[in-house]
């Protein structure tokens, strides 16, 4: 997995790009979680995140949580295969999702 992260002032955009699996999600959380200072505004771009397991699910609540505390979270460019997921698991209530 690839993850590129773009910061203006207090607005933070992660473009993540690949699977967000067992074995992916600890350096995406690890790399959000530890650019998240001073942080207001997150930006979730998923288009080029073509799957998420329960794993990416764990890390976008936990950054969810963060993010209610210190600004907002929204989530942009979700695919179809991303949206079921979050369509089933519930998450498409939780997060801020944006059709653009």
């Amino acid at each position: 997995m690839q993850i590129e992260l773009k910061k203006e002032n207090d607005r933070l955009t992660v473009l993540p790009a690949g699977k967000l699996d067992t074995v992916t999600a600890p350096e995406f959380e690890e790399t959000v979680t530890g650019s998240l200072e001073g942080v207001r505004e997150l930006v979730l771009d998923l288009k080029d995140l073509p799957y998420t397991s329960s794993a990416g699910l764990r890390v976008f609540l936990k950054l969810q949580k963060i993010m209610a505390k210190q600004g907002e979270m929204k989530v942009l460019h979700v695919c179809d295969e991303v949206m079921d997921i979050f369509e089933m698991t519930g998450f498409s209530d939780i997060l801020t999702i944006e059709s653009t």
